[in-house]
């Protein structure tokens, strides 16, 4: 009895757009099983629809792998035995495979033109035929294709397909689906321009790349047919297949896109959502960890998965639920942790703070925020040469604003004698002013929020105006008074 082969599986999205969260779901299910049964986690660029490839798009996706933690055992960037990971540079294998099909009588050229397709397959679909391609050139014999190949015409190379008859994909989660062949066209492999077609590449590259499980959408269970043939008329045994379900819309209806606001990984990075938050996130989306159990790490949910675990239905993306649980990591992190991972979109918008600057703000803001981004409103203050706040939000309701004018002036008062300026001394001089002054606490502490930060809402007064340092706050408290005072008049 052989050995079984260590399991290896891959993720082969094409360079055509940046990385779909979808495809990120796919990648995180086929980590999680090589991690689970000690394989290996292929990264292949599906490059050869060069009318649509798209140079940024290989870095995306490679940034979004490393982002996540899910860094490819072998591709175009790691290396590897099986290499190379570019279908690009691979193009003489699949003519090789071409020339053998066509040798054997598997495969064949055709020689019709795009407007010959056209016309047949109008035709086909008037007379409610099935298929799109009559075979017009399958059984052209062996001096009709030669004589039309010395006239140079182009052509494309089709796979002939068996005209009867079922095949039948046993997939993990699904079990036997069974294709009736005489459904099917002959497809193409080969295009006119020399290039191999997604059904061909595929299946010499899994193949050459000793692929032992396909973990893919189940979009492309419709294309199963074709690959199985390719698979048996080459002599290949195919690799186990599981067919995951689609990330649906957050309404249920149809594929999640970019119309329904962020299906790009890089829009969650930059919008602040921490990569253990959207792994975790996505590893839910039609797999269960355990239970009621749903906040896990990596390694913890490499340790559980199974494909039959896999859900059948197709799972909606629920953007609130992401939210809750990336508030979730960004309260478990360490502080010096989350102001590390702050302080870049602080300077993305302009503000130039430190680590530790930005530590002594953590104490703060780590509850009020639940994506890092939410950081910058919250705080910009805090860098700000000049505060400019609205005059409706300086004076509470049923308050003049000469009064609130003078209590922010002797607010100012009362700070300037405060010797040691922290948050205890501050709430103590404060909470003493307003039983002087005979006023309540909201409606003087409120303008004096305002003035210092120009924000109704901002982190807690006391911490705040200790960070803020005394000159800063004096200085804003009484510009905010003069604001006021010249409203006033």
């Amino acid at each position: 009895m052989s050995a079984t082969p260590p399991v290896r599986v891959r993720i082969a999205p094409s360079p055509t757009g940046f990385f779909h969260v979808g495809n990120a779901r796919t990648a995180i299910f086929n980590w999680l099983f090589a991690r689970a049964h000690g394989g290996a986690f292929v990264w292949r660029v599906e490059d050869t629809d060069r009318s649509r490839f798209v140079a940024e798009a290989l870095d995306d996706q490679r940034a979004a792998l490393d982002w996540l933690g899910i860094t490819p055992d072998e591709g175009p960037f790691t290396g590897g035995a099986f290499g190379p990971y570019m279908q690009s540079e691979r193009i003489d294998r699949y003519r090789e495979r071409v020339d053998a099909l066509i040798a054997g009588g598997k495969a064949y050229r055709c020689f019709c033109t795009p407007e010959r397709l056209d016309e047949v397959r109008r035709a086909r679909e008037l007379g409610k035929l099935k298929g799109r391609y009559d075979r017009h050139c399958r059984n052209l014999s062996a001096d009709e294709v030669a004589a039309k190949r010395a006239e140079g015409g182009r052509h494309t190379v089709r796979l002939a397909m068996p005209l009867a008859g079922t095949r039948t994909l046993d997939d993990v989660l699904r079990g036997e689906i069974a294709f009736d062949l005489a459904e099917l066209d002959d497809p193409i492999i080969l295009k006119s321009d020399g290039w191999p077609t997604y059904h061909l590449a595929v299946v010499v590259d899994d193949e050459a790349m000793a692929i032992t499980h396909v973990l893919r959408a189940d979009e492309w269970i419709p294309s199963a047919p074709i690959h199985l043939m390719l698979y048996e008329s080459f002599g290949w045994t195919p690799p186990v297949y599981c067919h995951v379900p689609l990330v649906l819309a957050p309404d249920g209806k149809g594929k999640l896109s970019k119309r329904h606001g962020g299906a790009e990984v890089r829009d969650y990075r930059a919008a602040g959502y921490l990569p253990e938050a959207l792994f975790n996130y996505l590893a839910l989306l039609g797999w269960a960890f355990s239970g009621d159990e749903e906040i896990f790490t990596p390694e913890q949910a490499a340790a559980r998965f199974e494909l039959g675990d896999i859900k059948v239905s197709p799972a909606a993306w629920n953007p609130d639920k992401l939210l809750w649980m990336n508030g979730h990591y960004i309260r478990s992190l360490a502080p010096d942790d989350l102001a590390a991972r702050l302080v870049p979109f602080l300077a993305d918008a302009g503000i130039e703070a430190t680590a530790a600057e930005v530590l002594a703000l953590v104490p703060l803001i780590q509850e009020r925020i639940t994506t890092l981004l939410e950081v910058v409103p919250l705080v910009d203050f805090f860098w700000a040469t000049r505060i400019t706040p609205e005059v409706v939000d300086l004076v509470p309701n049923k308050l003049a604003p000469a009064d609130v004018a003078a209590n922010l002036r002797r607010t100012a008062e009362a700070l300037a004698t405060v010797v040691h300026w922290t948050a205890e001394e501050l709430e103590e001089e404060l909470r003493a002013l307003s039983e002087a002054l005979g006023v309540k606490a909201g409606p003087l502490f409120q303008p004096v929020r305002v003035a210092v930060t120009g924000k109704k809402i901002a982190p807690p007064l006391f911490e705040t105006l200790a960070l803020v340092g005394k000159d800063k706050v004096i200085e804003r408290l009484t510009a905010a008074a003069t604001l006021l005072e010249g409203g006033a008049g």
